[in-house]
């Protein structure tokens, strides 16, 4: 379907969990894992789910194991939250043929990261998501992360996206408050901005943003959907009171290459297996002691193993 008819229209706010991908012994994808995790994640609160991207190891994914995976995330969902599936490479037909499948798969909504390595110029920049937005009729959410890309895409960019029609949103995560709040001072009504950091989401959401695609709700759903809607609210007491009882479990999400230490605190709480895809490897022992003693110090039990 092409963006020539109308176009999806999804709420994007709150949190939303950038969804981890479980293997199995084998390192083939583990549907029965992922569609637990989905149904847990959704029953404790959380506002959507985010498939195949950083945290999904979605680059590691052949397109027919990306689609399948978001068909799973989709059917164990069952409509009670929006799925925005991450589907960006760092070729422009690669995206839209990823975009296709996502959407053939059910998804409500594109998540789409600047290209990486390329490094693009704003002409191929905006070509690039011109094509994207145009291939089908979800809704795509700009995906900003200068740590992965090597590129930040900065205040000027970022706007000029956002009259791109179908797009609707960014994921901001170039880690400055100032480049946030002057998104959220010059955007048009209704593009939608969600913190890209844990860490940084109550004071992004303090400055006027919708929300945030977590890591760590993960491991923490309604913790972080609690967070996140006391935060919308006002409940400022309350909200950094969360913060601060997540705020050790988010810094040690970070302690190695994301998703490693994410999957071990999933492990330790019995949600599913450490394991990751190469390039990626397991994590040191001084991580995953260190994501224990986070785990406590959130007040998060082990499940039943």
């Amino acid at each position: 379907m092409s963006s020539s008819g109308s176009k999806k229209t999804v709420r994007l706010q709150g949190a939303i969990t950038a969804l981890v991908t479980p293997f199995q012994p084998s390192g083939e994808v583990d549907d029965r894992a992922l569609r637990e995790l989905v149904r847990w994640q959704v029953d404790a609160g959380i506002d959507g789910l985010a498939p195949c991207g950083t945290t999904g190891e979605g680059a590691t994914l052949t397109p027919d194991e990306q689609q399948r995976v978001i068909e799973a995330v989709v059917e164990a969902a069952g409509g009670r939250v929006p799925v925005v599936a991450g589907c960006g490479t760092n070729d422009t037909r690669r995206t839209v043929e990823g975009a296709r499948r996502a959407e053939a798969a059910g998804a409500d909504a594109l998540l789409v990261v600047t290209p990486y390595y390329n490094k693009p110029n704003p002409s191929g920049m905006v070509a690039h998501y011109e094509a994207v937005a145009a291939a089908t009729a979800l809704p795509v959410v700009v995906y900003n992360v200068p740590g992965r890309t090597g590129q930040n895409l900065g205040v000027d960019l970022t706007l000029r996206l956002s009259q791109v029609p179908g797009i609707v949103a960014v994921k901001e995560a170039s880690g400055s408050l100032e480049q946030i709040a002057a998104i959220l001072e010059k955007r048009r009504e209704g593009f939608a901005v969600l913190s890209g950091d844990d860490q940084l989401a109550l004071p992004t959401v303090a400055l006027g943003a919708e929300g945030l695609i977590s890591v760590v709700s993960n491991v923490a759903p309604a913790e972080t959907a609690a967070l996140l809607s006391a935060a919308r609210a006002g409940s400022l007491d309350e909200a950094r009171a969360i913060h601060y009882r997540l705020l050790p479990l988010m810094r040690a999400n970070f302690l190695e290459s994301n998703p490693v230490p994410v999957k071990v605190a999933l492990g330790l709480l019995g949600r599913c297996r450490d394991a990751v895809r190469p390039p990626l490897g397991p994590a040191d022992p001084r991580t995953v002691h260190e994501i224990d003693l986070a785990l406590a110090a959130a007040g998060l039990a082990r499940a039943a193993r």
